[in-house]
């Protein structure tokens, strides 16, 4: 397949998404609960200043691996993407990880949102079975993958078009109340000064806030699988990948600041992951704002289901890619006649609703293992973008390759991608740092918070073993486009 041609035939995705589908798909995959309702706690635990510099360090790295990720999408438009480049580009043992690897986090991530559905509509209906909303929200998600990836496109576009305009008016609200044009006498900096403000808690205050805000990032990444399936992939890619971003950086920051300027860190309300008291709910409310705790709670509605649908949508891609390169059953390598992988969509939702199941067995105890596991997946796959993108610019130098030839160059090489490599292997190894403080050694706190690591190195080691594979030389790396 080229980059250029749309496919017309039953083995190949079809290229139909537009270039405002993907900027809203990159938009709606990032844009969710991190902002709704975790940059409460941030700024709690942190300070104002603290959650700012954790969320803009993480913003930085993000931006690092999002230029690596568009230059390897825009030369290679494919839907297994990371796996395909580290395939490539690394070793196929360590392709083959990065694809179960990526698959098995947003299947779990699927779980998740069904769990957060459920909560949601108890705000509505506090006495309802849970099982109908999250059935009702898995045969929602199954049904606009389902349909045809122009549909998904669709919905994607009109969820993350939802966030980002309450994004939008909450940051204009809140400017007016810091002002006292609106909802009172001006704010100004007072709550920046209360206390320990700026800064709470310490270093290790920062960094607890440094990783949560890397889970609220998770997502972008998005646009590489979906680039296989972009109408013009070397010209929308690159475009949706800048304009994404800095749309991403600037809600996050001045949501941030905005509730740092108006809600003392001091406000034991910002910790609470009830929706009622979600920090954009409060700061509607305080504006004079009815009715605000049920639009809010409407509108992460919307955002659960957008990060659900995504979720169905990239780890589908990323199985029928696995199986089309027979590393998965065959089974899962058809396309019907829409060019959608129904079989691979089948079982990464029954996967998703079995793990959901979960939640209701053992106090949901297993439910939260395979929920870190998946969380740490996610770390995972950025820093093999990170490595996949620093081998791609080695090997297409020491093959001849012109860097003028690229349909997009990204900027400060090696330095982006090392420093994102630097910092994703930061944000591993300290996912529970304090597990390690304090004389003696929190064991069950580790195993819950690392154990996704092993699980990847172990995919990676037996399949690295079984077919004797080895870093492939840059000299030899596959450049070819599919």
């Amino acid at each position: 397949m080229t980059s250029t041609t749309a496919s017309t035939d039953s083995t190949q995705l079809k290229r139909s998404l537009k270039a405002r589908h993907l900027t809203m798909i990159s938009l709606g995959g990032s844009i969710g609960t991190g902002i709704f309702l975790a940059s409460g706690g941030a700024i709690a635990t942190a300070g104002p200043g603290g959650a700012l510099l954790a969320y803009a360090a993480i913003g930085i790295m993000v931006y690092f691996l999002m230029t690596s990720l568009a230059e390897m999408a825009a030369y290679m438009p494919v839907a297994g993407s990371f796996k395909v480049y580290a395939t490539k580009f690394v070793d196929p043992a360590f392709g083959f990880a990065i694809g179960w690897n990526y698959w098995y986090n947003w299947a779990i991530t699927i779980a998740a949102e069904l769990a957060a559905v459920v909560l949601i509509m108890k705000f509505w209906f506090p006495d309802s079975p849970s099982f109908i909303w999250s059935g009702i929200a898995l045969v929602i998600m199954f049904g606009l993958n389902y349909l045809s990836v122009r549909g998904f496109g669709e919905a994607e576009y009109w969820f993350s078009l939802i966030k980002v305009v309450t994004v939008i008016i909450f940051i204009i609200t809140g400017t007016l109340m810091i002002f006292g044009i609106m909802g009172g006498e001006a704010i100004g900096f007072s709550n920046f000064t209360i206390g320990d403000a700026p800064f709470n808690g310490g270093f290790f205050a920062i960094l607890g806030v440094f990783m949560a805000a890397g889970f609220s990032f998770q997502g972008t990444e998005l646009l590489g699988v979906a680039a296989g399936e972009s109408e013009n992939p070397e010209k929308t890619i690159p475009k949706a990948i800048n304009s994404v971003f800095w749309r991403i950086l600037l809600f996050y920051i001045l949501a941030i600041f905005v509730i740092g300027m108006i809600l003392p860190y001091t406000d034991e309300r910002l910790l609470s992951s009830d929706i009622s008291v979600s920090p954009f709910t409060l700061v509607f409310e305080r504006a004079g704002f009815a009715f605000a705790a049920s639009v809010m709670n409407a509108i992460i509605l919307t955002a659960v289901l957008s990060a659900g649908n995504s979720g169905m949508y990239a780890a589908t891609r990323m199985l029928w890619d696995l199986a089309r390169d027979g590393k998965a059953p065959k089974f899962l390598g058809k396309l019907d006649r829409r060019g959608v992988p129904v079989n691979a969509l089948l079982v990464t939702t029954l996967v998703g609703s079995l793990a959901f199941l979960t939640t209701f067995f053992g106090d949901g105890v297993v439910y939260i293992w395979l929920l870190n596991a998946s969380g740490m997946a996610g770390f995972v796959t950025w820093l093999g973008i990170a490595i996949s993108h620093y081998r791609f610019r080695r090997a297409y130098v020491v093959q001849g390759g012109d860097l003028n030839a690229l349909p997009y160059r990204a900027k400060w090489f090696p330095i982006g991608p090392l420093l994102a490599l630097i910092l994703c292997t930061f944000i591993i190894l300290g996912q529970n740092i304090p597990a390690f403080i304090g004389g003696t050694i929190d064991w069950n706190g580790v195993f819950v918070s690392y154990i996704g690591l092993p699980l990847f190195l172990i995919v990676w080691l037996v399949y690295k073993i079984k077919y004797k594979t080895k870093l492939i030389p840059l000299e030899e790396c596959d450049l070819g486009k599919e």
